[in-house]
């Protein structure tokens, strides 16, 4: 049996023992779970994308909103839905 060393934030892994400890499984099953899954599948085992919420020019055309709203050019009502293109 090979032994992998890795570093890991402390929340991060308090946060995942709990979770794993809820589901019934220990950090070393977990781990193991996922790089099986990994030989086996050729691939990360779930999807990886960026937040699109966060990409700039979704935070420029949020900050122009709001600049608008403080500046009294635009209003904005709890119940209207803003989407950037």
């Amino acid at each position: 049996m090979a032994q992998i060393s890795l570093r890991v934030d402390d929340e991060v892994k308090r946060d995942a023992e709990k979770t794993l400890d809820d589901i019934g499984l220990s950090m070393s099953a977990a781990i193991n779970i996922f790089l099986k899954t990994v030989a086996r599948e050729k691939r990360i085992p779930f999807e990886l994308s960026a937040d699109p919420f966060y990409a700039a020019g979704n935070i420029r055309h949020l900050e122009n909103i709001m600049r608008d709203i403080k500046t009294g050019k635009a209003r904005f009502a709890e119940h209207e839905l803003i989407e950037a293109d």
